[in-house]
Order: structure tokens, then sequence, then C-alpha cells
């Protein structure tokens, strides 16, 4: 499953290296109110394709694509962001946890010499709330590389519509007790501006957890 806002320029090349990596494979793309050519390039790649008619945000895409997923009663599910900042290639590193129910993360080295300042201190910020409110310990919990078994999915009641979804989803599988694996991956940014939030994304998870603690 492929998230995508304004990605045409990425997207071809991700779906040819995808489908070159593990196939035969099923590929959704949700199109989140791209202003660009990404949902015609999906289709034209015969993806199945999923649009919001305007952008609704990571998390409300990754809803749509799980709710996808599972009516189609997959197996497994593999998520992964359009702007190649993750390699397909590595997907086949994910299958050796294929069978035991639980949640696997691409996980980046995180160094101030590899992702830009703002990301490394977000993402320490938020993995460190989930690994100490979900119980386990999480080293990149905004890693967009992942893989679920349905089964798993089923079980999962995340609310959040934007980019903190990845780690509130991650801090309710703690709390549930859902294994959560590590899998090693390359770190890899483009020169293009995120579109991830680094402020406002780790404010609303912070309240989030603050909310958990007032409960």
């Amino acid at each position: 499953m492929i998230p995508a806002f304004n990605a045409a320029c990425y997207l071809e090349e991700l779906v040819v290296r995808v489908k070159n990596t593990i196939p035969p494979v099923d590929i959704l793309v949700i199109n989140d109110g791209s202003a660009d050519d990404t949902g015609n390039i999906a289709r034209s790649l015969n993806c199945n394709v999923l649009t919001n008619e305007k952008n609704r945000g990571k998390g409300y895409s990754l809803k749509r694509g799980f709710a996808y997923s599972l009516k189609k009663n997959y197996d497994y599910l593999i998520t992964i962001d359009a702007d190649l900042q993750h390699l397909p290639e590595e997907m086949k590193a994910f299958m050796n946890y294929a069978g035991n129910g639980s949640i696997s993360i691409g996980t980046r080295e995180l160094s101030m010499k590899k992702m830009p300042l703002p990301r490394w201190l977000s993402n320490n910020l938020t993995s460190l709330l989930v690994s100490i409110f979900g119980g386990k310990v999480i080293r990149d919990s905004q890693s967009g590389f992942r893989m679920f078994d349905l089964k798993t999915l089923k079980k999962m009641r995340a609310v959040s519509n934007r980019f903190d979804f990845e780690s509130e989803l991650l801090l309710q599988a703690g709390l549930l007790d859902i294994e959560i694996n590590e899998v090693p991956i390359s770190t890899i940014y483009n020169k293009e501006r995120s579109s991830i939030n680094q402020i406002g994304d780790t404010l609303r998870f912070v309240k989030q957890i603050w909310k958990r603690i007032m409960l």
C-alpha cells in the first residue's frame, strides 16, 4: 500500500521497483487529493487506486487502505511511502517475520548526520513517548515502511488522520501487547521538503499521550 500526495515524480519508479522485488503482488495507491498526476499514473501502472477528493492526511489514507485490505482478506500488508525514501528492494527482509501475528517496522539509523534536524528531533521524541507509554522499545516510530499481519490490524482502533497516526498505532500495539519487530533499513532523505509538519504532528501526539495520563 502506497499513501501518495503529489507523488507523480516518484510513483512510476517506485511501483516498477516494487513489482520487480516481490512479484506477483497487489499494489494499492491511496491518492490523497493530489493536485498532480498521481492518480492517473497509478492507474496506468495497473495499480488499485482509492482517491480522497481532497487532502485528508496520511492517517486517513492509511485507514482507508487498512479497511480495503481487510475486505480483500489479505494475509499481510506492507506500507511504503511514495517519496522513495525507502528502498522497495528491502521489502524482502520483512518476509522473515511473516506468520507470527506481529507488526514489523523498518528502522533507520537515527543519526543527525543522515536525518534533517527537525525530523531527528520529532522522531526521537515520539519514539521515546511510544516506548515509555506503550511498554515496548521503539526507535523509529515515524517510519512509514511497515508490514502488518491482517489479523493484528483487526485489533487496532487508532483514530488520528494526520502523520501522528503512525506513532499512535505503535502506542496502541504496545498497549495491546502485540509483538513489534524492528527491520533494519537504509536511511535516505531527498532534497525535497517533507510534507510532515514536524511541530504540529508531534504536538498532536503529545496531546494524545497527555489525555491518556489524565484519564
